[in-house]
């Protein structure tokens, strides 16, 4: 074989160029925050509050034992729905406007990419901290539970953990991705920070007091396609519903008002997708954002 012919069958294999830019972009983001200690703190967190629902949960009825899959799946949605979102928000709020405060990100877009090769590149980066955080978090957690749990509880226990963390990224990442468009949006870190935690607090808190109590009081008007719509609408909302369904309780000790939010109709593939759906609109619209600025 001559050596032209060898050279364009091994340029067949070299990755596209665009891939090669967001795939640097995204080992310079994790190791920055690998460096930072971010990374570390955010699985040591999880991690922590994960063992305190899964073994002391019950220490509240004056016992401690160990409860049943449904109930420790309770707990460590209501924990991850929490925190999750949180944590992306406060790994995220800072990547756009922070980098044009220190004058890095002009210098960024003087070398030859694609502003949405910047974008990409951090969501890349930054979907491989919170993939080590949830798996190193949640996943020890259910190493050591599954020494605990009989035999024929192990099954649906390791399906449990698979949906919470593969949703909890999900759910991580379009929190990311809310970031990054307000970070696009404003020009001060602070405000961005600011505008962020509203926003977590109306998403997380507010938005399903405010869903339950209409679905208590407005039973008798509330249809269950305005209800699940008002599902979709809300990716916290979606996080739980998936992840109820996923454990169901089979106990009334198990159960609680948020199961009412698992009552949706749809199953869990298509909250996968809608999950999914919300990341790419919002990647989509925070490429727009950037694409129609002004450095």
């Amino acid at each position: 074989m001559s050596q032209i012919s060898i050279e364009q069958g091994c340029a067949q294999y070299c990755p596209p160029r665009a891939l090669t830019l967001i795939q640097a972009i995204a080992v310079k983001e994790f190791k920055d925050n690998l460096r930072n200690r971010w990374l570390g703190l955010m699985a040591g967190i999880l991690l922590i509050l994960s063992l305190c629902v899964s073994f002391m949960g019950s220490a509240v009825s004056g016992t401690v034992v160990l409860l049943e899959s449904a109930q420790i799946f309770s707990g460590l949605v209501t924990l991850a729905v929490f925190i999750l979102p949180l944590g992306a928000i406060l790994l995220s709020y800072d990547s756009f406007v922070g980098e044009r405060e220190s004058g890095t990100l002009l210098l960024l877009l003087t070398y030859p990419l694609a502003r949405w090769h910047l974008v990409c590149g951090k969501l890349l980066g930054h979907a491989y901290v919170m993939i080590t955080a949830c798996v190193m978090g949640f996943g020890t957690t259910a190493l050591l539970l599954l020494a605990f749990v009989e035999e024929h509880a192990r099954h649906a226990l390791i399906i449990g953990f698979i949906h919470l963390i593969f949703s909890g990224i999900l759910l991580s990442l379009v929190f990311v991705l809310l970031g990054y468009c307000v970070s696009l949006s404003v020009r001060e870190k602070a405000k961005a920070l600011g505008v962020l935690l509203l926003l977590w607090f109306v998403l997380v808190l507010v938005y399903d007091l405010v869903l339950l109590t209409a679905l208590v009081s407005l039973a008798e008007v509330f249809n269950r396609q305005l209800f699940n719509l008002l599902i979709l609408i809300n990716p916290t909302d979606l996080f739980r519903a998936l992840n109820l369904l996923a454990n169901p309780a089979d106990s009334l000790s198990a159960k609680s008002s948020l199961a009412l939010i698992a009552q949706t109709g749809m199953g869990p593939v298509l909250m996968y997708a809608m999950l999914a759906t919300w990341i790419g609109l919002l990647g989509l619209l925070a490429s727009w954002i950037f694409s129609r600025q002004e450095v």
